[in-house]
C-alpha cells in the first residue's frame, strides 16, 4: 500500500489497512511508527496483520495519548482475534501502561521509541552518560521543523534555542535506515541547534522483536 506523507502521518495519521476479520491481528501505533511497522509487515509476509496509527503530533500533547488510545482499542477490538499497542510510555507517566493493562492488550515496553529503537537495555546503559544527549528518528529529522523548530517557537524567535538546549551537548540521530540525505538533514538540524551530531544506526531494535512476538502468536 502507499505509506501517506510525513505530514499526513504527523496531523491524521495511518487509515486502517487490511479488513477487520476474527482471525485476524490489529496494530494501533503512533504515526511516527508507521514506515517502520508497514516496512516489517512486508517484508516478514504478515498478510494476517492489520495496522491503523493515531497523529503523530499526539507526542507534543502527552496528556492526550492514553484517551486516544484507549477510543481506538474500544473502536476496533471485537473485530480481531488480538489487538496491540505499539507506543511506549510516551511522555503518559505510567497512565498508558495502566490503561493498556485493565484494557487486557499488551504494548512495546520502553520509556520511549529512542530506548525500543536503541534496544531497551542498551539504551538504559547509556543512560547515565548521555541524559545530556537530544534524539531524533528517521521519522524526526524528517519532521524536525513541525515537531520541534516551530512548537518551541524558534522559527519566530530564535535566540531561545540557548535558553531551550543549554543543557544538552550532542544530537543524536538514531537512525533506522541506511540514508545518506537523512544524515545530512540531521547533521544540519544539530548545526542549528548549535549541539554536536554523533549518528548511530539502530535500525528497528525492540519494535522489530515486539512485532515478531506478536505476528508468531497469531499465526
Amino acid at each position: 500500500m502507499p505509506i501517506p506523507t510525513d505530514t499526513s502521518l504527523t496531523e491524521s495519521g495511518l487509515a486502517l489497512t487490511g479488513e477487520a476479520a476474527p482471525d485476524r491481528i490489529l496494530l494501533i501505533a503512533c504515526g511516527a511508527l508507521a514506515r517502520e511497522i508497514l516496512d516489517l509487515v512486508a517484508v516478514n509476509a504478515w498478510d494476517h496483520v492489520s495496522v491503523t496509527c493515531l497523529p503523530a503530533i499526539l507526542h507534543n500533547h502527552p496528556d492526550r495519548i492514553t484517551g486516544a488510545v484507549q477510543a481506538a482499542v474500544d473502536k476496533h477490538r471485537d473485530s480481531y482475534a488480538a489487538v496491540y499497542v505499539v507506543y511506549a510510555d510516551c511522555g503518559t507517566g505510567g497512565l498508558l501502561e495502566r490503561a493498556c493493562a485493565e484494557m487486557g492488550v499488551e504494548m512495546v515496553a520502553g520509556p520511549h521509541c529512542y530506548s525500543f529503537f536503541e534496544g531497551n537495555a542498551a539504551f538504559a546503559e547509556k543512560a547515565e552518560e548521555e541524559f545530556t544527549a537530544f534524539y531524533l528518528t528517521d521519522f524526526l529529522v524528517r519532521q524536525f521543523d513541525a515537531f520541534v523548530w516551530r512548537p518551541l517557537g524558534l522559527d519566530r524567535h530564535p535566540d531561545l534555542r540557548d535558553t531551550y538546549f543549554s543543557h544538552y551537548e550532542k544530537l543524536v540521530y538514531q537512525a533506522q535506515t541506511e540514508d545518506p540525505t537523512l544524515t545530512e538533514l540531521a547533521r544540519g538540524h544539530a548545526a542549528r541547534l548549535g549541539l554536536a551530531f554523533e549518528r548511530r544506526f539502530t535500525g528497528y531494535g525492540d519494535l522489530a522483536r515486539s512485532l515478531e512476538v506478536w505476528a508468531g502468536r497469531d499465526r
